[in-house]
């Protein structure tokens, strides 16, 4: 008889690991406080790791380089160059008889190679119709979010001279 009882009732493990089926769905609050943890733990690894690079990084280093001669670009003239690596490319503008302004050619909105409009005075990306004044480079018109980076030009006994860039 007590075979035939075994039979018709449940199973002894189940007396031994009392285990709900039903329950096993629902995040308990210490398996949802361990998660919390464990996440905020690795954005602090992260952040951490990312202020360490950012301290340990060294600043660019920005060579001299020789542009053009002074009287070389008639008012209103454009040369390209590369600086302060031949890959990366420059575009200077001779604004007035003694004015000259030059921008790395990287538009800020998609990288589009940026060129100089005589006629309406502006540096203009074709891609997406970002216009950039040419004094500044500041965006006048356009999707592009940033001003284009200026290269730092220095005049030394009629030479042109790159010595950096700012942002």
């Amino acid at each position: 008889m007590n075979w035939l009882r075994q039979a018709n009732s449940e199973p002894l493990w189940k007396d031994e690991f009392p285990v709900h089926a039903s329950e096993e769905r629902y995040v308990t609050r210490r398996q949802l406080a361990k998660f919390l943890v464990l996440t905020s733990l690795g954005m602090f690894a992260g952040n951490v790791w990312l202020l360490l690079r950012s301290l340990l990084s060294r600043k660019p280093h920005f060579p001299e380089m020789a542009v053009l001669r002074a009287g070389d670009l008639p008012v209103g003239g454009v040369k390209l160059f590369g600086y302060p690596t031949g890959k990366d490319r420059c575009i200077l503008v001779r604004t007035a008889e003694e004015g000259y302004v030059a921008y790395s050619q990287k538009c800020t909105h998609l990288s589009c190679a940026v060129y100089y409009s005589k006629e309406h005075n502006r540096l203009e990306c074709p891609c997406h119709e970002g216009y950039f004044s040419v004094e500044d480079g500041s965006v006048v018109q356009g999707p592009p979010p940033r001003p284009l980076l200026r290269v730092i030009l220095q005049n030394r006994q009629g030479e042109l001279i790159a010595v950096g860039m700012k942002g």
